[in-house]
């Protein structure tokens, strides 16, 4: 069958299947399941006869969307919080992974030139962090105390303000995404500049252990959630620059929607990183190091493992579920 005619026939089912995404049409969940496998069958044959056409990439697209529909109207009996960390932010991590995968490689390459700009240029750190705070730093590096400068102010006052101020971070990440992508991009260069040359700084004076057993107490959830907020950030730009089959303003509104409930997500894995930053980073130098190594690898496990490894798991056993529904 030509692509022409293939679309032909089924545009207006298509575009039916829009409405229903949309909320315009109403639908219930075996209808909605009716509709997912036939769309299923849509995106199998395009696959097999237009495999680089924008016909697959269409369809592809529209069953994801039909497929978080019909989990949506399931979750009467579930508690609402509970599902939507265990099931819906998954599921949407999982739809827009490529773009998890775009925001860690642009934070490696503006890490990596934070480094080699501090390499090349060794008034460069001074000029990132600020010179009060380098030789603050420096000073606490002599007195063999490179986390000192985290150990001044009450417990509860820094946690309070460390939370605050990494909220408000993650929010420039997400929010400047609205420029396409690109404001994202410039908050990510910024901080990862700034991550790089500060690392590089405590290799120079010879604290990196030091630094790394304090700073990545906290550090881990920190910069991880930064990512996962750059991510968001790139999805609403693209959500604007590609609208595909959507009108700009319903692709944007969709992007929006999607990308402000993983943002979300980030939130507890910020607190928490302020409360360890807070009330544990201050001891790190006097825990033992079997401890500093559980909190930084334990923290790794579970964020990563929330992000990488369970949208997988979901969408999986999503999946089954539907087939299952359907046989």
């Amino acid at each position: 069958m030509r692509e022409v005619y293939f679309i032909k026939q089924n545009k207006e089912k298509w575009l039916g299947i829009e409405q229903v995404i949309q909320g315009k049409i109403k639908k219930n969940p075996d209808d909605l399941s009716s509709l997912y496998i036939n769309l299923i069958n849509d995106l199998s044959f395009a696959q097999t006869y237009y495999p680089k056409s924008n016909t697959t990439v269409y369809l592809n697209h529209l069953s994801s969307q039909v497929f978080q529909k019909i989990y949506k109207t399931k979750r009467v009996e579930e508690n609402r919080f509970l599902y939507f960390f265990k099931t819906e932010v998954p599921l949407l991590v999982y739809h827009y992974r490529r773009y998890l995968m775009y925001a860690f490689l642009f934070f490696i390459l503006f890490t990596s030139i934070g480094v080699l700009s501090a390499i090349y240029d060794k008034d460069f750190t001074n000029i990132i962090l600020g010179e009060d705070y380098v030789n603050q730093t420096i000073e606490n590096i002599k007195k063999e105390n490179a986390v000192g400068v985290y150990q001044s102010g009450s417990t509860w006052g820094s946690t309070i303000g460390i939370i605050f101020n990494n909220i408000g971070v993650g929010a420039k990440l997400y929010i400047y995404g609205i420029f396409g992508g690109v404001g994202t991009l410039f908050a990510l260069l910024s901080n990862s500049v700034m991550l790089g040359s500060f690392q590089y700084f405590f290799y120079d004076y010879g604290a990196l252990k030091d630094s790394a057993r304090g700073i990545w107490l906290h550090g881990v959830f920190e910069i991880f959630a930064m990512v996962v907020e750059a991510m968001c950030g790139l999805i609403l730009g693209a959500s604007i620059l590609f609208p595909k089959t959507f009108s700009r303003f319903n692709s944007f509104k969709n992007g929006f929607k999607d990308s402000f409930k993983i943002f979300l997500s980030t939130v507890p894995f910020t607190i928490c990183a302020g409360i360890i930053e807070g009330y544990i980073t201050r001891h790190a130098l006097k825990m033992p190091l079997i401890l500093n190594l559980i909190i930084i690898f334990g923290s790794l496990s579970v964020i990563g493992f929330y992000y990488f490894i369970y949208p997988s798991i979901v969408n999986k056993k999503i999946n089954t579920h539907v087939n299952d529904a359907v046989l």
